[in-house]
């Protein structure tokens, strides 16, 4: 069942912008990282605190048909708001890969099996090696999957 409510577009206008042309087109515009050419995937999630519908894109780091959202925020030292939101809720998740659109679970990794998927992120996306050496705290990876 699709996540309903609110909409509350990121205050970030590159965000907005993009999620908006990402949908309106189903992927076909707005799905790589600004000028990176590297492809993006749109997560959709309820704000812990004001209930409103969350729209993001992250890196598309995905395999067997699940996806990882990894939690850098550029290696700040504190996690994205988007992490305790799905924390807080995490089968509040709608995962948008092109025209697929999906309601998924979201669990975060440990052990070995965070290993694998940090690694298939920095395959995806180089720059987390570098984010994860710029901060003190372990980068969270959440997996989502789809939930029948």
């Amino acid at each position: 069942m699709p996540l309903t409510g609110e909409y509350e577009p990121s205050p970030q206008s590159w965000v907005r912008d993009q999620v908006e042309r990402y949908e309106a087109t189903d992927g076909r515009e707005g799905n790589t990282l600004r000028d990176t050419g590297l492809p993006v995937v749109v997560f959709t999630m309820r704000g812990r605190k004001s209930g409103k519908i969350r729209k993001i894109p992250l890196m598309r780091v995905e395999h067997d048909s699940a996806y990882a959202l990894v939690a850098s925020q550029g290696g700040a030292p504190e996690h994205p708001n988007w992490y305790y939101n799905l924390k807080a809720d995490p089968d509040a998740l709608m995962v948008q890969d092109g025209a697929d659109r999906f309601d998924a679970h979201a669990r975060e990794l440990e052990g070995e099996e965070r290993e694998i998927w940090w690694q298939r992120a920095v395959a995806a996306y180089p720059p987390y090696a570098d984010y994860q050496k710029r901060t003190e705290r372990l980068i969270p990876v959440l997996l989502a999957e789809r939930r029948a």
